[in-house]
């Protein structure tokens, strides 16, 4: 199970913020594979997975769009009921909170890709790796 460095971009929550930002990546032909933008008033975070991180670094440090970064888990779970449950339980357990997660089925729809956060990137990786279940 990879891990990866997600960017985060924090700022206030209006028209145009992931237009700009997907503008000056694209331009820089930085591919976005995932983002997070949820719904928020006032100040909020879109979380990108980019295909060429340094051109992406590159790119919003030249446009002044500050950034941070975070490393994030990438699950493969089988795309049935119940997979995200039995993650979300093994964390619960080791009393790992999950700060931020959101999914894509894969291309062929069999599997679905989660990407988490978590408060314990290292802790999470041993209790997950642990398990002989088929979705990880």
């Amino acid at each position: 199970m990879p891990t990866t460095t997600q960017l985060v971009i924090s700022g206030q929550s209006k028209p145009g913020v992931l237009a700009d930002v997907a503008s000056v990546l694209g331009e820089s032909g930085v591919n976005i594979k995932a983002f997070s933008a949820p719904e928020v008033t006032g100040t909020g975070k879109l979380r990108l997975l980019v295909a060429d991180l340094d051109g992406a670094r590159a790119a919003l440090k030249a446009a002044k769009i500050k950034f941070t970064e975070e490393t994030a888990l990438i699950l493969s779970l089988e795309n049935k009921p119940g997979a995200l449950k039995e993650v979300a339980d093994l964390l619960t357990k080791s009393r790992i909170n999950i700060k931020c997660g959101y999914c894509t089925p894969s291309r062929e729809g069999k599997r679905a890709i989660v990407v988490l956060t978590v408060s314990n990137t290292d802790k999470a990786l041993a209790i997950l790796r642990t398990q002989s279940l088929d979705e990880f």
